[in-house]
């Protein structure tokens, strides 16, 4: 009696290049998986937002309606809205499929560095320069924010929001989470202005990236210090860092051209991502396969953890079965 043979393990990390998208957008800002993963947003240095097929890398609509360059966006979970943000310091709410801009909200005092909605897209929260997190209703007539958070002594530069949580990071240094339902604030002190970010995927950690070219990992309720990711170079850039789909490993951007890829646990560097050799921008990990998005100067790429089958190579397939 034989056994069967144990299956290859899906290899964890996206090294092939899938496809590069020349976006024609000016400078890609940023760029962000929607929440299924199956399209791409880019926001461009020439005033607009772009949404794109991932497997195909073709373009379906342009957002146009920002004054100045867009610095962030974000899809809704029914993928019916997206939300941006810009230098022109409006956070703007879209319909998907007309383009049309649904809301234009102002109040931020300078430019706005990050957007995200909330889990139902009932609210947008916008972070700017100006050290204000504010909490807009989507539904509302009115257009003034219903919640202005101001803790921050400097720019915020990145927020996440998970659940009943908000997680900001800022310039001057400290990572605040925010628990809306207790109303409480819990503060981390790094003592570098904070570029990027996030929760972990189970809810238990927070990754921060600053500009003393180091990510950090966190326990989020003690503020313990539980791993340090180093290597990269991250010195006068606004640049993102994130955890992959299963929390296995951190990414980071870095100004050396290459996104960096740490084991999670270890510490150690199991990937150096050459991307090209300018600055890389901005990255978004696929919420569920082992897919990346990266983007560098004028194109967005796509990463993948295994070369991705051709047409011609499914034909030939199709082929041999008949």
């Amino acid at each position: 009696m034989s056994f069967p043979q144990p299956k290859p393990e899906v290899p964890q990390l996206p090294q092939n290049l899938l496809r590069t998208i020349d976006c024609q957008q000016g400078a890609v800002r940023a760029v962000r998986f929607n929440a299924d993963g199956n399209y791409l947003l880019s926001c461009g240095s020439d005033k607009s937002l772009k949404l794109w097929s991932v497997s195909r890398g073709t373009l379906l609509k342009t957002y146009s309606g920002h004054g100045y360059e867009v610095l962030d966006a974000d899809g809704s979970y029914d993928n019916s809205q997206l939300c941006s943000c810009s230098s022109d310091k409006t956070v703007i709410l879209w319909d998907v499929a007309t383009g049309q801009v649904t809301r234009k909200l102002r109040g931020h005092a300078g430019k706005v560095n990050c957007v995200q909605f909330n889990e139902e897209a009932t609210v947008i929260l916008s972070g700017s320069i100006d050290g204000t997190v504010r909490c807009w209703d989507t539904r509302s007539r009115k257009f003034d924010p219903i919640q202005i958070l101001d803790e921050a002594q400097d720019g915020v530069s990145s927020l996440k929001v998970s659940e009943h949580e908000l997680l900001t990071g800022s310039v001057d240094g400290r990572v605040r989470r925010y628990d809306l339902r207790m109303g409480q604030l819990h503060v981390d002190f790094i003592n570098s202005p904070i570029t990027c970010v996030c929760f972990s995927a189970d809810g238990q950690c927070t990754l921060t990236s600053s500009l003393d070219s180091t990510v950090r990992l966190l326990d989020k309720s003690t503020g313990e210090m539980l791993g340090e990711y180093t290597g990269h170079k991250m010195k006068g850039y606004k640049l993102d860092c994130c955890l992959s789909s299963k929390d296995t490993h951190v990414l980071s951007c870095s100004e050396d051209g290459h996104v960096y890829c740490w084991d999670l646990v270890e510490g150690s560097l199991m990937l150096k991502l050459p991307v090209g050799k300018a600055v890389v921008q901005s990255l978004s990990f696929h919420p569920s396969e082992t897919r990346l998005l990266t983007a560098m100067e004028g194109r967005v790429q796509v990463w993948g953890a295994e070369p991705e089958e051709t047409e011609e190579d499914v034909v030939v397939v199709q082929q041999e079965k008949a």
